[in-house]
């Protein structure tokens, strides 16, 4: 009997399996402890008690599932997806042999931290043309270089897609340089033409200045002005202006195909010449002869002192000449076409044609301190300013404008040019030579900067615009100081070469 009644008494504890709720809270107690230690890094015997006390005889509230604990508990992260190493090297598009010069040398002390000379880079060039390698590439190459277009193709959106583009950043300058123009002067009438040089400084310090068929003469010590000549037809129009090195007469091109001589101290004409069958948009002097550019691409060169001018016609260009420079040293002759080449001649024949342009070639310039030097720009399809070795024709520097070239000066006593640009900007820049960089923009045309000249001083460049305004910048300036110290330098450096 007391069996049976033992059945029937709860106060004991109950054999066999625990209940269904248990056993979910023990599995998540468990879990919590488990998920904490791999937090915490704490040991799992810390842990072990907490787990026994936890289980008691209440019925858990029915507001929390242990089921939701656990899975609450339980965070498991996202697994990133897995990615292969995308820089691997592409043997195919390396030159092995290349490659391991250059891990060799890459200790080198006479290695490319040195600035390298043009003659080096033109050098290292041609060397990499001849042996069909680029020693100036990367070591390792992870994909193959995207293929060269076909010989003589040029892309048309090339302009349209990039002439909007900001140039690089300038170079800070260790002078002061003025953004703004010195003086601004009224330029009506200026014809807004490409292929024209229709302004030039003098020796005297006198700025010839054709405004259509009028042409001015303004002396820039006094501020006065006085007109010098005009055309017999409303219809014929000044083409070109060029003083003689002595400053005292000036060469006028005319639309009517003629070259005139005037004595600007006497207001007189002294002679004029023809010959060509087109407009003269271009000359220069050299001494006693004088150089002229047609519309038909003939140059003429005229030796001023006798009666039969004419002494030589120089044929390369197709199209009309639109630059014409002497070399300071008057040993080469500088011609730029429209069509897109550079001629450069010497004792009245052919030395070098430069076809490296892709656009009419207007700004043509020499280096006053190196006689074998020349500067060239091209138009709005080329937008580049190249360097050239006239002795050799090869191209020592190139670099994009990003807009079209009008003209290039260099500077006399910096190591510097300045080039006058067209569209977007307007502006004309300043650059830093041998290395091609930026160092400042002068803004204020509002159209494209067609005609520019230097003072005689070195020291002011005047620029004239299709916007009718002529600006003066002086962004050269010299300060006197230095110039006196250099001055001293180079009298003592040329005593002493005198000394035994």
């Amino acid at each position: 009997m007391s069996n049976n009644l033992n059945i029937f008494n709860l106060d004991e504890p109950v054999s066999g399996p625990a209940p269904r709720w248990k056993r979910k809270r023990d599995a998540s107690s468990f879990a919590a402890v488990d998920n904490n230690q791999s937090r915490t890094g704490t040991t799992p015997q810390k842990h072990a008690g907490k787990a026994n006390i936890s289980t008691s005889g209440k019925t858990p509230s029915s507001t929390t599932t242990p089921g939701l604990n656990a899975s609450f508990h339980k965070k498991t992260k996202t697994p990133k997806t897995p990615s292969a190493d995308r820089f691997i090297p592409n043997r195919d598009a390396m030159n092995m042999e290349v490659s391991h010069h250059k891990v060799i040398n890459s200790t080198s002390k006479n290695d490319s931290s040195k600035p390298s000379s043009p003659s080096n880079v033109e050098y290292r060039k041609l060397l990499s043309e001849s042996l069909n390698c680029d020693f100036d590439g990367k070591i390792i190459a992870c994909k193959n270089k995207a293929p060269l277009p076909r010989e003589g193709h040029q892309n048309n959106n090339r302009v349209l897609y990039t002439q909007n583009m900001t140039g690089s950043s300038c170079k800070k300058s260790n002078r002061f340089i003025p953004s703004t123009p010195e003086r601004v002067l009224d330029a009506p009438d200026l014809v807004d033409d490409y292929y024209l040089n229709l302004l030039d400084w003098s020796l005297n310090n006198h700025v010839a200045i054709a405004l259509r068929n009028v042409l001015y003469i303004w002396n820039a010590g006094d501020g006065s002005i006085h007109q010098l000549m005009q055309m017999e037809s409303a219809n014929d129009y000044i083409s070109s202006v060029s003083w003689i090195k002595e400053g005292n007469y000036l060469a006028v091109g005319t639309s009517t195909n003629s070259v005139q001589i005037w004595d600007v101290g006497q207001t007189k004409c002294l002679r004029t010449m023809s010959g060509h069958s087109a407009r003269v948009g271009a000359l220069t002097w050299n001494e006693y002869m004088l150089a002229s550019g047609s519309g038909n691409g003939a140059i003429h060169c005229h030796d001023v002192r006798i009666a039969n001018h004419h002494t030589a016609t120089l044929s390369n260009h197709v199209q009309e000449v639109c630059g014409l420079k002497w070399s300071p040293d008057g040993r080469y002759l500088a011609s730029g076409g429209n069509d897109n080449t550079v001629t450069i001649w010497q004792d009245n024949s052919m030395l070098h044609s430069l076809t490296d342009h892709q656009a009419a070639v207007k700004a043509v310039s020499w280096c006053p301190w190196h006689d074998n030097l020349l500067a060239t720009g091209g138009g709005t399809a080329d937008r580049c300013i190249k360097l050239w070795n006239a002795s050799t024709g090869c191209c020592l520097n190139s670099v994009d404008t990003a807009s079209q070239v009008c003209n290039i000066l260099w500077s006399k006593e910096y190591r510097e040019l300045i080039s006058g640009h067209g569209y977007s900007q307007y502006q004309l820049t300043i650059w830093k030579y041998p290395s091609m960089a930026r160092i400042t923009d002068l803004y204020g045309h509002t159209d494209r900067v067609l005609y520019m000249t230097l003072s005689p001083d070195g020291s002011t460049v005047a620029s004239a615009a299709a916007d009718e305004t002529l600006r003066f910048w002086k962004c050269f300036a010299v300060d006197k100081k230095e110039k006196v110290k250099k001055a001293a330098n180079i009298k003592h450096t040329a005593l002493a070469n005198v000394i035994r």
